[in-house]
Formats: C-alpha cells, sequence, structure tokens
C-alpha cells in the first residue's frame, strides 16, 4: 500500500483513515493540533516514505502547512476551506517545491458533477431576461466561513457560463447539517430549482481519497474538476 499522511485528525481525518484502504493508502501519519502546532510535525523523518497527503486542517494553517510539505517534496491534496486568500502563496509554495497539489471548495464527486449542471443552467437561463437568479447553503453550525467555498465557487460557474445578471446570495449555519446548496432561477411564470444535499462526510473523504490516488507523482497546481469521474 501507498503511504498517506493525513494533516488535521478531526472527524473529517478519521473517516479519511477509515476509508483509506479501499484507495490504496495506509495512514501511515497522522498530524493535529498537539503534535504539529506550528508546523513541528512537518519533518523529514516524519514525512519519509510518505507518498501523499491529505490536509484537513483549519483556514488558518493551509498555506504554512502546504509549504512545510512543499518543501519535503510531497504532494497534498487540500480539502480545508476558507483558506483562498492566500492562494498565491500556496501556488508559489507548490511551483518552489517542485510538488503537486489538488484542491477543491468540495471534494463531493455529486458536487462536481452539480458544477457542471448549474454551469449549463445559467448559460441557458442567460437568454431569458425575465428569470433572476439565487444562491444559497446552509450547514452544521460548526463551519467556519460563509458563504461556503462550494457556494462561492457555483456562483463563479454560473458567471463564467454567462449569466450577467445579479445573482442574491444567502448563508445559514444550524445544527449538524452535513450541507445543501441551492440555485433558483424565478420569472413570474415558473422556478426552477436545482438541489445537492450531502447526507454524511463520506462524499467529501472520498473524493479526496481520488484525488490523493491522483496526485501521486503529479506536479503543479490543479483542481479537483480536472479528475475525470
Amino acid at each position: 500500500m501507498r503511504k498517506l499522511a493525513i494533516v488535521g485528525y478531526g472527524k473529517m481525518g478519521r473517516l479519511i483513515e477509515q476509508l483509506a484502504p479501499q484507495y490504496g493508502f495506509e495512514a501511515a501519519l497522522k498530524l493535529d493540533e498537539f503534535n504539529n502546532a506550528g508546523g513541528e510535525g512537518l519533518t523529514v523523518e516524519n514525512f519519509a516514505g510518505i507518498d501523499a497527503a491529505i490536509e484537513f486542517s483549519i483556514p488558518a494553517a493551509v498555506a504554512a502547512n502546504v509549504e512545510g510539505m512543499a518543501k519535503l517534496g510531497v504532494n497534498v491534496v487540500v480539502g480545508t476551506t476558507g483558506w483562498l486568500a492566500d492562494i498565491e502563496r500556496v501556488k508559489r509554495a507548490v511551483e518552489a517545491g517542485g510538488t503537486g497539489l489538488v484542491w477543491s471548495p468540495n471534494f463531493s464527486i455529486g458536487v462536481n458533477v452539480f458544477f457542471k449542471l448549474v454551469a449549463e443552467a445559467a448559460r441557458l437561463i442567460e437568454k431569458e431576461p425575465e428569470y433572476g437568479a439565487w444562491a444559497w447553503e446552509i450547514h452544521h453550525s460548526a463551519k467556519k466561513d460563509a458563504p461556503s467555498g462550494t457556494l462561492l465557487k457555483l456562483v463563479e460557474e454560473m458567471k463564467k457560463a454567462g449569466y450577467g445578471r445579479n445573482i442574491d446570495v444567502s448563508s445559514n449555519r444550524a445544527g449538524a447539517i452535513p450541507g445543501t446548496h441551492e440555485i433558483g432561477f424565478d420569472s413570474a411564470a415558473d422556478t426552477i430549482t436545482l438541489r445537492h444535499t450531502a447526507r454524511s462526510r463520506e462524499g467529501f473523504a472520498r473524493g479526496a481519497l481520488k484525488a490523493a490516488q491522483w496526485v501521486v507523482g503529479k506536479k503543479g497546481f490543479h483542481e479537483f474538476a480536472e479528475i475525470e469521474f
């Protein structure tokens, strides 16, 4: 089996460890706030023989974690959200290290199909000026960023597809909801609603592990959408 490092060993990290053997990985290294404070766990000794890493920590730690792993020559999948203010710093680290990185606002395969469906709907509706649009999401109360990275990506895909009118964006945080994203188009005559609902974190973990399989041996800064599924 290939050896996997899990950087950020919370609920997602534990689920990735559980599912890793199904993707040909052994979770050989697990780092969290107790053994990686200030990046102290990002050492040559810890990462010896590691084939890839999956980063699911906190937004403020992403850039430093990627920098540390890039210096060690380790390819990484970033599943943490809310760090895109540091994206240029992360890109520089990957380029300087000659490593590979895959990121996504959402590693659910279903959500990545949803991106494409929403983009096509936006392209078609743009031609019908009587329709307005909204984008809404709800997540569990512990989620740090709002709007979610996934919702922002959906809005970006709508705009890239040619939808130039206003898109009303809103978010809610409550309870233990894994994540629901909704895109809607409304006119005086009717309403079109597109919705993706996650039932658990398992889809995110499986997508991240699929990305880890793909990134082994790769170089450069990549989005999950580049992977065929």
